[in-house]
């Protein structure tokens, strides 16, 4: 009896959510972030991440706050975008460890003429950005290596499917790389 009462309780703060109401957002807030800390902080392994994967995730809640459906488990929906928030962010690590791996040594160096070459680098890979990149391309490339935003963030920011922010970013990184192979041949 108390489970039911519970779910009616759950459905009415929803309903009341989908209505803009802030107070009713405070009270799932309340009821279910330390569930979702706890979850979150198993994948992730550290409690400042864990902690913005779980606003971020209060967050799409509140923005999406009209298309929720009271009939529905909370929970199971708040885990379901927590762990798509957390998938996205170990994708966006590996992505910038690799990119880091990649980039010349020289960028990394204290001597002057070293220095000089990166700056010359730099600017080249700028030059390369701007100029041979197709818009779209270089839109999405920019908001993922200069923003730092997710696939899923520029996704849903442009309109667009992730795997078409994944194919996009493939395709700079792919004129990118033989940009600055053949300048430092």
């Amino acid at each position: 009896m108390a489970q039911l009462r519970d779910k009616a309780e759950e459905s009415q703060l929803l309903e009341r959510v989908r209505h803009s109401d802030r107070e009713a957002f405070k009270a799932l807030f309340e009821k279910y972030q330390p569930i979702l800390f706890r979850s979150v902080l198993q994948s992730v392994l550290d409690p400042d991440t864990a902690h913005d994967i779980v606003q971020e995730t209060f967050v799409r809640v509140w923005d999406h706050r009209a298309s929720l459906q009271p009939h529905l488990p909370l929970l199971a929906y708040l885990f379901r975008i927590s762990r798509n928030l957390v998938r996205d962010m170990a994708k966006h690590s590996s992505v910038r460890k690799r990119y880091e791996a990649e980039m010349p040594e020289t960028l990394h160096s204290d001597s002057p003429d070293e220095s000089l070459q990166a700056g010359i680098l730099e600017e080249r890979l700028q030059e390369a950005v701007r100029n041979r990149l197709p818009e779209k391309c270089r839109e999405v490339f920019l908001l993922s290596r200069v923003e730092g935003m997710s696939n899923a963030e520029i996704s849903e920011h442009l309109g667009i499917s992730v795997k078409t922010v994944e194919n996009q970013i493939t395709r700079g990184l792919k004129i990118l790389r033989k940009e600055l192979r053949d300048y430092l041949r």
